[in-house]
Order: structure tokens, then sequence, then C-alpha cells
């Protein structure tokens, strides 16, 4: 829904808006990149608080 008026987005900005091809993770930012490497530690519901500043920054 955050981009369902895209179009209008590229029309009053003159942005162009580019979407990834499905299974293309090399298209996608660091964001998503990155969220997929840290769910190797880190299984989706994972409780953050049980680790320290210190085991956050090694695993980063």
């Amino acid at each position: 829904m955050e981009l369902a008026q895209h179009k209008r987005l590229t029309i009053d900005t003159n942005v162009q808006v580019y979407f990834c091809d499905p299974q293309s993770p090399w298209q996608r930012g660091t964001n998503e990149h990155t969220n997929r490497l840290l769910r190797q530690y880190f299984p989706k519901g994972t409780d953050l608080s049980r680790y320290s500043q210190a085991d956050l920054n090694t695993i980063a």
C-alpha cells in the first residue's frame, strides 16, 4: 500500500520509481540484504533484550 500511488509520486516529483524483480535480492537495498543476513543469527521473534550491545556489535 505504501507505493500504491507511485505513478502520482513520479508525476508530482519527477522522480522515477523502480521495483525489484521477484527473486532478485541483488536488486534490493542494503536494508533488505542486512535483514536476511541478521536472520541467520536472530530468527524472527527473537528477544533482542537478551543480548548486550557488545554481542550485537560483534554480530554486526
